[in-house]
This record gives C-alpha cells, structure tokens and sequence, in this order.
C-alpha cells in the first residue's frame, strides 16, 4: 500500500512538499510516480521517477515547478512543488508502475492540494 501524504492549502505561488512512502515496493523493479485528479478532468500524470537508473518524466504542465526524487533507503518519493497555481488544484496519489510509460500497478489514498487565495 502506498502512502501519500503532505498536502493542503496553499496560495498560488507557494511550495508544497508531497511524500510517498512504498513499503513492498522495490525501487529496483518499480518506478514510482504522481498522478493528480482533478473534479471534472481527466488523470493526468505529473512526475515519475525510474528506481532502477533514475530516469526521470515530467509532465509538460509542471516541468520547471515540480521536482520528484526519492530515497531508496527510506522507500519514499518525494514531489516538491513551487509556484503553484489554482489548476494544479487536485488530489494526488502516488504510484507504483512497472515503468513510468505503463500503467499504474497499485496506488492509496491521495492526498488533497488546494491552490487558492
């Protein structure tokens, strides 16, 4: 089960620090990722980060603003997110992935991020 936590409400150009903890998870045969769900769109995959070479993917709409890393001995993923805004208003859920181009293998509960003045 994985284990996101971190979120909350912040105003638009603040940061956020997202945390994901793994346990059952290898980061030497999985990669872990962000996916955020917005009311009324569609999932959208925000960052992933590959445990075996630590290749890393961003979508187009956080490159720049978002940074994911991990810490492969405390089986956590981390997002760290700067100058936020309103559309980034979402529950975020991290999960498990085979590789960043597939499909999720498993995520938990997410964790709700309220970009707003």
């Amino acid at each position: 089960q994985l284990q996101a936590s971190g979120g909350g409400l912040v105003q638009p150009g603040g940061s956020l620090r997202l945390s994901c903890l793994a346990p059952g998870f290898s980061f030497d045969d999985h990669a872990i990722g962000w996916f955020r769900q917005a009311p009324g769109k569609e999932r959208e995959g925000v960052a992933c980060i590959s445990g075996s070479n630590d290749r890393i993917q961003y979508a187009d709409s956080v490159k720049g603003r978002f940074t994911i890393s991990s810490d492969k001995a405390k089986n956590t993923v981390y997002l760290q997110m700067n100058s936020l805004k309103p559309n980034d208003t979402a529950v975020y859920y991290c999960a498990a992935y085979g590789s960043c181009n597939g499909p999720p293998l498993g995520w938990g509960q997410g964790t709700q991020v309220t970009v707003s003045s």
